[in-house]
Formats: structure tokens, C-alpha cells, sequence
């Protein structure tokens, strides 16, 4: 017999409720957005909640929390606050991704490209 639609196995609002424990955002304030980067800290123990196991041992490498939340199937909501969770339990930690190059002054660049040409 197959499920309804919405359904505890189609990640349905209960399963969400009990996932998160009721809540839809962190209980402590992080810094958390969809670019964060995660990597475990510790290794999935028996007693932990499965989802946060899961999480654990997806981020054995830097990973995002929106690639979490696809590899997971769950929305990025609910994986903040797993991973929010983990980061308070000390299990994780959580970095800002690496920042994009910045560059030079247009100035400098200017003053090279004319050194160059007297060369």
C-alpha cells in the first residue's frame, strides 16, 4: 500500500516537526545562511538523532548547507537548525566560505601596465 501525498516518508510537515523538534529557527543565533561551509568535528554516534548522524558523516569534507539540505531531501530551513544544533553540541564547525579574490586597486594596475611599456 502506497503512502498519501505529504506523507512521513515524503518529508511531510510531521516529519519536520519532530526532525526539528517544533522549532523553524536555530534556538541559538548563528550565522548560518545557505553558502556556510560545514565539516564535522566529531564522528555519528548510535543515540543521535538519524538526521544529524547522516549530516555528520556527509560533511567529512567542507560541504554547504544548501548541498546538505539536497543530499539530505530536506529543506534548507530544517537543516539550519540541525546543523545549528550540531554547531551548539560542539559536533561541527561552521565557517563563512572562502571570499572571492579581490582586486587590486585600478590604480596600481594602471601604474604596472606603464612600467611594462618603458621596459
Amino acid at each position: 500500500m502506497s503512502e498519501p501525498p505529504g506523507s512521513w516518508e515524503d518529508g511531510g510537515p510531521e516529519r519536520l516537526y519532530v526532525i526539528t523538534g517544533g522549532r523553524s529557527e536555530p534556538s541559538v543565533a548563528t550565522q548560518l545562511d545557505l553558502v556556510s561551509l560545514v565539516v564535522a568535528r566529531a564522528a555519528a554516534r548510535p543515540e543521535m538523532q538519524p538526521e544529524q548522524a547522516a549530516i555528520l558523516r556527509m560533511c567529512q569534507a567542507p560541504l554547504a548547507v544548501a548541498e546538505i539540505a539536497a543530499h539530505a531531501g530536506l529543506p534548507v530551513s530544517a537543516v539550519i537548525v540541525l546543523v545549528a544544533d550540531l554547531l551548539a553540541a560542539q559536533r561541527v564547525h561552521v565557517r563563512p566560505p572562502v571570499p572571492a579574490a579581490q582586486l587590486p586597486d585600478l590604480a596600481l594596475i594602471e601604474a604596472v601596465i606603464d612600467g611594462l611599456q618603458r621596459l
